[in-house]
C-alpha cells in the first residue's frame, strides 16, 4: 500500500467556500465507494467533549504520548491536548463534525472510488489509492502542525499521475496553490 501525494488548490477564510470546492470535486469523481476520514487537534474541553458526544468511537491519543489513549483507559480531557482521528465515517457527518471542532485544527478526508480519466494529460481513471479530498479546518497543512485562521483544500493523486491535480483544480475553476506532498496516510 503505498501513500497518496496531495496538492493545495485553495486556501480561504471561508468555510462554506471550502466546502463547496470539496462538493465540486466530489462532482466530477466516482463516488460508487465513499467515506469520510476525520483527524483533529483537540485543546478545549468543549470541543472535546462536543466531538466525542458526534462520534463517541473515536481513537484518540495525548499529543506526544501513544501510551496515553483510548485503548488504554484514559481520561482524555485530563490528558489535553490530544490528536482524535475516526475512520470511514458517513459523509453526513461531515458539517456535524466542523461544527464540533469548532475553532481546532482538524482534516476531513473524502476517500472514494477513483478520479475521472483526464485524456487532455494523457491520463486514464484514477484509482483508489490517489482518489481522495482533504478539507484542513484552521490548519494549513495534512498533519496539523500548522494552526492557521483559514482552511485548505487538497487534492490527492498517486505520484506518478501528478499534472492530475492541476487539471482537477482546473475542473473546478481553480489551480494549484503549493507544492506536491506525501499525505500522511
Amino acid at each position: 500500500m503505498s501513500n497518496s501525494y496531495a496538492q493545495p488548490i485553495l486556501r480561504t477564510a471561508d468555510l462554506s467556500a471550502g466546502l463547496h470546492a470539496v462538493e465540486k470535486l466530489l462532482g466530477i469523481a466516482d463516488l460508487s465507494y465513499l467515506e469520510v476520514d476525520f483527524d483533529a487537534r483537540i485543546s478545549s474541553t468543549h470541543s472535546l467533549s462536543q466531538v466525542l458526544a458526534l462520534l463517541p468511537d473515536a481513537n484518540w491519543w495525548a499529543y506526544g504520548d501513544s501510551d496515553a489513549a483510548s485503548d488504554a483507559g484514559n481520561s482524555p480531557s485530563a490528558l489535553l491536548p490530544i490528536w482524535l482521528r475516526r475512520m470511514a465515517s458517513a459523509p453526513e457527518t461531515v458539517e456535524p463534525f466542523l461544527k464540533a471542532v469548532g475553532d481546532s485544527p482538524a482534516t476531513v478526508r473524502w476517500d472514494f472510488n477513483a478520479w475521472p480519466e483526464a485524456p487532455e494529460i494523457g491520463l486514464g481513471v484514477g484509482g483508489t489509492r490517489g482518489a481522495f479530498v482533504t478539507l484542513c479546518a484552521h490548519a494549513r497543512d495534512l498533519d496539523l502542525e500548522e494552526p492557521a485562521a483559514d482552511h485548505t483544500v487538497f487534492v490527492h493523486v498517486k505520484q506518478v499521475e501528478a499534472e492530475r491535480a492541476p487539471w482537477l483544480a482546473a475542473q473546478v475553476g481553480l489551480r494549484v496553490i503549493g507544492d506536491l506532498e506525501m499525505a500522511p496516510y
